[in-house]
């Protein structure tokens, strides 16, 4: 055809560029019928060029595709960076550069391609790179600001975790979401390498039963995208599991995923478990900024995972050291200052509510024999045993405690007057009469229980301690049994 239908083409390419922010669709669209004229064009491919991989991956087409387009385009590079388009046949391979580098190939499939004047070509494939060039600097500019977004929201969340699983669980949720998968799940290890600990992200209640009964108690190392991590430490991205190696009955299988990126979690001590993202609907490439992406993830699960470790024992080293405040070593009930503390609570909530509290004072009758005779080793296990008859002998809301030797309280609250407490006390008395079975020796003792009311014998806690105090050694005077404050 004439130079001026090529004239033409760059007119309203330059015209097209300078008004519009295109995609390389578009400028494909707006060459074919150009080309069509000029040089029978039957089909074109645009391939974007992933400097950091080396891949080629098709962004724009028209006509239809080619078997050999690929192993064509890929031609160009044998030739000079600088030079003239590789012909092979009905095709033309043209290097799109810009700036001195290489953003990618344009492919033409047509019968009369050498008709393109060589200012034509280099026109259009400049428009073409320039296109290619905006769009990954696009691409680069989302990506570090959904990277960014991503890390940062993650580091805040996950700072907050105040245990292991709570960490993974968020790790799951955000590493789905950014990657904007359908599906995410994870597990963890326990120091032999066993999963301990299964949670899935976008999946029915069968799905995540599924995952616990498949994997729970398994080997991590009989995956194969585990022993992957420990071969090369890196994530592990499959575009189609139909090409790679699963474990039965393993998160691909279960999860029922065509695709997948996979991230180990780590920690100062190695290995503690591993994230997969992955879609169902349908395979994925995976590109190299997504293996950036998981690289800056896997390290930040590392420090998420680690912190909430750290905070975990620091939590349980607490709660240990609050409940051996609180709780006698030897029986593991409350001792003196948590029966006060709970005490001094259930009397200001009665008086408000106008309702009674009992306060029982228990020692035991024949203990101290129990030690002469049999041994102090002896006494230790009777006062245990003692404790579970006691803990048995009450409802749940009222308390047991251990104050010291051979004395034990029991505190009474939903509103119980004087015939309950005496009743409540003489239900310990059978109990305890009962005989306790010590390493094969039969051991006997009794109790006596002295028996104070709020507000019937005392208005605060202190007095009514003293109350029943008192009562209680009216009834050991007795020879035992269950004694009512005033009686």
């Amino acid at each position: 055809m004439t130079p001026d239908r090529q004239g033409l083409l760059l007119a309203e390419l330059v015209a097209f560029m300078t008004k519009d922010t295109p995609s390389v669709q578009h400028v494909l669209d707006l060459s074919g019928p150009h080309l069509r004229d000029v040089a029978g064009l039957t089909a074109a491919t645009v391939f974007e060029l992933d400097s950091e991989t080396g891949m080629m991956t098709a962004t724009a087409q028209l006509g239809e595709a080619g078997r050999r387009d690929l192993m064509v385009a890929g031609k160009v590079f044998r030739a000079p960076a600088g030079g003239k388009p590789v012909i092979n046949g009905e095709q033309m391979a043209i290097r799109l550069r810009i700036g001195g580098q290489t953003v990618g190939v344009l492919l033409l499939t047509g019968t009369a391609l050498t008709e393109l004047r060589d200012d034509t070509i280099s026109t259009m494939s400049l428009h073409f790179a320039t296109t290619l060039q905006g769009l990954a600097a696009e691409k680069a500019r989302q990506f570090v600001a959904h990277s960014s977004a991503t890390i940062r929201e993650l580091f805040e969340q996950g700072m907050t975790a105040g245990d292991v699983e709570t960490a993974a669980e968020l790790l799951a949720k955000s590493f789905a979401a950014a990657f904007r998968t359908e599906h995410a799940a994870l597990h963890l290890i326990d120091d032999e390498g066993h999963i301990r600990y299964v949670h899935g992200v976008g999946f029915p209640a069968e799905t995540r039963r599924a995952l616990a009964d498949n994997l729970l108690g398994k080997s991590a190392a009989d995956s194969p995208v585990w022993r992957a991590f420990g071969e090369s430490g890196e994530p592990v991205m499959i575009s189609d599991v139909a090409t790679t190696k699963i474990r039965t009955g393993g998160f691909v299988q279960t999860i029922g995923v065509r695709s997948f990126i996979a991230m180990p979690l780590m920690s100062g001590q190695g290995p503690v478990g591993m994230v997969m993202c992955g879609d169902s609907s349908g395979t994925r490439e995976w590109s190299a900024r997504d293996r950036i992406l998981a690289q800056q993830l896997a390290v930040e699960g590392a420090l998420i995972m680690d912190s909430a470790r750290m905070r975990e024992a620091a939590q349980v080293h607490v709660d240990e050291l609050t409940h051996q405040a609180f709780h006698d070593s030897l029986t593991g009930l409350p001792n003196r200052k948590h029966l006060l503390d709970r005490a001094e609570e259930a009397v200001q909530i009665a008086a408000a509510t106008g309702t009674r509290v009992a306060l029982l004072l228990l020692d035991l009758n024949g203990f101290k024999q129990v030690n002469d005779t049999v041994g102090h080793h002896a006494g230790d296990v009777l006062l245990q045993l003692v404790a579970k008859r006691l803990q048995s002998s009450i409802r749940r809301p009222d308390l047991v405690a251990r104050l010291g030797g051979d004395e034990f309280s029991v505190l009474l609250t939903g509103d119980p007057d004087g015939q309950n407490a005496l009743a409540a006390g003489e239900r310990i008395c059978e109990r305890l009469r009962e005989p306790f079975d010590i390493e094969g020796q039969e051991v006997k003792i009794g109790a006596s229980i002295g028996v104070a009311l709020f507000p019937d014998h005392a208005t605060e806690f202190g007095a009514l301690m003293r109350d029943a105090d008192a009562s209680m050694y009216q009834a050991k005077r007795a020879g035992g049994g269950v004694r009512l404050a005033g009686d």
